[in-house]
């Protein structure tokens, strides 16, 4: 029996792609660089599933010569990258990974917050120079963590699993979301604000929310000036749910103290004036870069796919 035809944008971790080469026929080998857009339409063109990642972007005219396509499996949670308007106009299913990079996503937001409020890159900058004269009590000082306020602004999966961690710290958490929720049974209570309530009040305050017209520019220059100048902005939901040029501005201005980054609005460019500035610490988009995480991820893909050429429901369908 013929194979179906699988297109996977960008090569995954082994155990992924050992997995698709013993279920599927791969149109193509893939690379870690994206293809010309002439080059992916030639190969929607010929699949029965494809597997895209976050930086693909999937429109209607790609769509439009996918006649043999029956599954776009998003290798992320957010999907924005998706026209999912025209796929469901053409009956194809759009599925994406949810839950499973939850955990290694809020741990990085930790190691975000920390690093920037204990200016670790800045010190470990200074060690490897050889500069280092010693130890001295004015040195590299930053800013207490434990007891701080930490506002989060969307508390779905990631929010929640940051705010979950914050306990440890004795952080008191403000949030800003459509929906309220609770703590865990024991656990300090969250305490639901307004946006402007929270950016006003917290001292640290992460993103979490999902890139949509509304969210875009969500924090812009009016938000950035409600922020305390003692305050660190943390972002590893969506590049583009900050005005990357507003956040340089305050940061020069001093608005505020410091940020964490690890998406942009324009990947893979990075606004300059970041990063010339040492209050920042910034990562390649690395929120769920775990090896057993990334591994999963594609598993999970592999499930939606089979279970729609089977005829059956997606388990993480989207659209």
């Amino acid at each position: 029996m013929t194979r179906p035809a699988l297109y996977v944008t960008r090569i995954l971790p082994d155990p992924v792609m050992a997995a698709i080469r013993q279920q599927y026929r791969l149109i193509s080998e893939p690379t870690d660089l994206p293809l010309a857009p002439n080059e992916q339409r030639k190969f929607f063109a010929q699949a029965n599933a494809a597997i895209c990642t976050l930086t693909d972007r999937i429109d209607a005219a790609l769509l439009s010569v996918a006649s043999r396509l029956e599954i776009v499996a998003n290798y992320a949670v957010g999907y924005n990258n998706i026209d999912v308007a025209a796929a469901r106009a053409r009956g194809i299913v759009v599925t994406n990974t949810p839950d499973v990079l939850t955990d290694a996503t809020a741990d990085l937001t930790w190691a975000l917050l920390l690093a920037v409020a204990r200016r670790v890159v800045e010190a470990d900058v200074w060690l490897r120079s050889g500069t280092w004269p010693g130890w001295a009590p004015t040195q590299m000082l930053g800013t207490d963590v434990t007891g701080k306020t930490l506002g989060i602004v969307g508390m779905g999966r990631i929010g929640q699993a940051v705010a979950q961690r914050a306990q440890g710290f004795r952080m008191p958490v403000l949030y800003a979301s459509r929906r309220s929720c609770s703590s865990q049974p024991g656990a300090p209570a969250w305490t639901h604000r307004s946006l402007h309530e929270v950016l006003k009040n917290s001292d640290f305050v992460s993103l979490h929310v999902s890139l949509t017209d509304a969210t875009r520019h969500l924090i812009g220059p009016r938000e950035l000036a409600m922020m305390k100048a003692t305050s660190f902005l943390i972002n590893t939901s969506r590049g583009a749910v900050t005005d990357e040029a507003a956040l340089v501005s305050a940061l020069q201005a001093g608005k505020i103290a410091g940020a964490g980054l690890d998406v942009y609005e324009q990947e893979p460019t990075v606004h300059a004036g970041l990063t010339a500035l040492p209050n920042v610490v910034l990562l390649p988009h690395l929120g769920s870069a775990t090896l057993d995480t990334r591994v999963r991820m594609g598993m999970i893909c592999l499930e939606n796919i089979a279970a729609v050429l089977k005829g059956q429901p997606a388990p993480n369908r989207v659209t």
